[in-house]
């Protein structure tokens, strides 16, 4: 046998026949609807270590050890621990759920392997993902020149929003260490971030105070701005954020957008987590304003509950966003004379996976009113969730939720509140029933309810309830001269 029929003969079982097909999806589809029936029951957090004798510790074998062994290390040892972010009692962070639908557009999209980056490779993909884009577009009320692409998360999507805004101010060389940058201690780290791999870490930039509800303080950032113009500086970018992830607090729109405009500065919006509330009324009447960035990002993966992967990023005028990634090379020069704008031209990404889909089919197949009715639900149960916990004795709550995300902690008789509820979290892990997540506020331990996955319900909420006021008052009963 020669080398070429020997390597097609061992490479073969890359590919499969129909009957392979058939076995292999009875397979997964009976472990996917196992996992899934399972997540009434299952807990919201799982602290097991890895066994000694887990296969994940060993090599990649040489031999294959197949399907149904690799789905029961699966079982074991990935979807049995940590946190289970599908489950209604996991209320940490900022969930998202894992819609079954955008699992099924993800398999069809690895299967058609369609390379969503250049039109001219699948003008039917980039559709997909214009459409998506323009859905959300019109949802803030961008004008018709917008452009946009769908990022691996919000993380992507603000550091090219902050490229794109550097090279539309022309902030290089000497002019970065006099440029300002205005967002709030609670705007997301991964800004930073984005100012450090832009090239930007050498700029000022002004956290500017909150208000009680823990929104940025208009009157404050306009004093700063003309502060910083008198002495020379250059006000370059404004953040706001639309739902924070300490508290999901929305800064107030409109009035830091005139405040920018006035100063030729970029005003961009982090909506990662809040910008999708605005499919709903209540969500819209909060979020008036954002027609009036200069770029936003959002990420379907967080509210409109696809699996993590999927972000946005909108800029009002595409040609920024053109002037700042298109690029070329010899062997692309087929793909490059087509009608279209291709994601690979407005964004760093070139290797792109077919993501559009995992969005575009839900919305296709479901329309959009659960996805409104999902997103009114959560506002809902985080206000109920605010009063419920104000009325019962020994708990402490944040201001009324803007959006869907609540502060609160349990003031034990006697001890440091600190401490305790540093205590409670630990014990709430531990139970695993439901799952919490902690943060700091003014130097203050808090707790943090982010009711967010579509999966979460009024019977949710009270078991969280329940769980929360049993674990405090086990705790609190040993407190040293408690009664």
């Amino acid at each position: 046998m020669d080398i070429l029929s020997s390597l097609e003969e061992q490479s073969d079982s890359l590919d499969t026949d129909a009957p392979l097909r058939a076995e292999l999806m009875r397979v997964v589809l009976e472990y996917a609807d196992s996992f899934l029936e399972s997540i009434p029951d299952a807990p919201a957090y799982a602290n097991r270590p890895l066994s000694d004798e887990s296969l994940l510790l060993d090599a990649v074998p040489e031999q294959g050890i197949g399907l149904e062994r690799a789905l029961q290390v699966l079982k074991d040892d990935v979807d049995s621990r940590g946190i289970n972010t599908t489950s209604g009692r996991f209320v940490g962070y900022i969930p998202g759920g894992g819609l079954f639908h955008s699992a099924i557009a993800d398999f069809l999209a690895a299967v058609t392997n369609r390379y969503a980056g250049v039109a001219f490779a699948s003008p039917g993909a980039v559709r997909v993902e214009d459409q998506c884009l323009r859905f959300m577009a019109e949802m803030i009320g961008y004008p018709d020149t917008y452009g946009g692409y769908l990022s691996a998360g919000g993380s992507m999507a603000n550091f090219t929003a902050v490229v794109t805004a550097r090279d539309a101010h022309n902030i290089e060389g000497a002019r970065i260490a006099e440029s300002v940058v205005y967002m709030t201690e609670h705007a997301h780290h991964c800004l930073d971030k984005a100012l450090h791999l832009a090239g930007l870490r050498s700029c000022l930039v002004r956290r500017i105070p909150v208000d009680a509800h823990f929104r940025m303080d208009a009157d404050v950032l306009e004093a700063i701005v003309e502060d910083d113009v008198s002495r020379g500086l250059n006000p370059f970018l404004v953040v706001a954020t639309a739902g924070t992830t300490n508290t999901g607090s929305i800064d107030p729109l409109e009035r830091i957008s005139g405040i920018a405009n006035r100063h030729d500065a970029w005003y961009h919006i982090d909506g990662a987590y809040g910008a999708l509330f605005a499919l709903c009324e209540e969500g819209a009447d909060l979020l008036r304003g954002m027609n009036l960035s200069d770029s936003i990002v959002m990420d379907p993966h967080k509210t409109l509950f696809l699996p993590y992967g999927t972000g946005a990023l909108l800029v009002r005028d595409k040609q920024f966003l053109l002037a700042s990634h298109s690029a070329g090379a010899d062997y692309m020069q087929d793909a490059i004379n087509v009608p279209a704008t291709s994601p690979a031209t407005v964004s760093p990404e070139l290797t792109k996976h077919f993501r559009g889909l995992r969005l575009w089919l839900p919305l296709q197949v479901l329309g959009l009113a659960p996805f409104r009715a999902g997103l009114r639900e959560k506002l809902h149960l985080a206000r109920y969730f605010h009063d419920r916990l104000r009325d019962m004795p020994g708990w402490e709550v944040g201001p009324e939720p803007d959006l869907s995300v609540v502060i609160y902690r349990f003031r034990p008789s006697e001890g440091d509140t600190d401490e305790f509820n540093k205590n409670l979290v630990a014990a709430v892990h531990t139970d695993g029933r439901i799952f919490v997540s902690s943060t700091r506020i003014n130097g203050s331990y808090m707790l943090r309810l982010a009711a967010v996955c579509f999966r979460t319900h009024k019977p949710d909420i009270d078991t969280i309830i329940e769980v929360l006021q049993e674990l405090a008052h086990s705790l609190d009963s040993f407190t040293p001269g408690s009664n």
